[in-house]
């Protein structure tokens, strides 16, 4: 989705030369990963001759406060403390993470 966001319409081709190369997917892996996105009605394509051009449909930031929500939902029972508490107690926040959380909540109350 990030590739489609920063720039669309694209190939699959292109899809696949734009995709982390950390990540190792071929252009099938790409191509299979569109078809979910085409059946969850996050992209659209439209044919070009012989390929298609592939864009984004949903906004990324409805995208990400979706997947967000499935996720905390399944693995933290809907709730975001777990969460920060998983995070914190693995030592995987940063104090910079820390300082914006702190930041956000003094937003919040405020």
């Amino acid at each position: 989705m990030e590739v489609l966001w920063d720039e669309s319409p694209l190939t699959a081709q292109d899809v696949a030369e734009r995709v982390d190369p950390a990540r190792g997917w071929s252009a099938n892996t790409v191509k299979t990963l569109l078809g979910r996105l085409l059946a969850k009605s996050a992209i659209a394509h439209q044919e070009d001759g012989r390929r298609y051009l592939y864009r984004p449909i949903v906004a990324r930031d409805d995208y990400v406060s979706g997947e967000s929500k499935r996720l905390i939902d399944r693995l933290f029972g809907g709730k975001l403390t777990p969460l920060v508490a998983h995070l914190a107690e693995r030592d995987e926040l940063s104090a910079q993470d820390i300082a914006e959380i702190e930041a956000l909540l003094k937003d919040l109350k405020q």
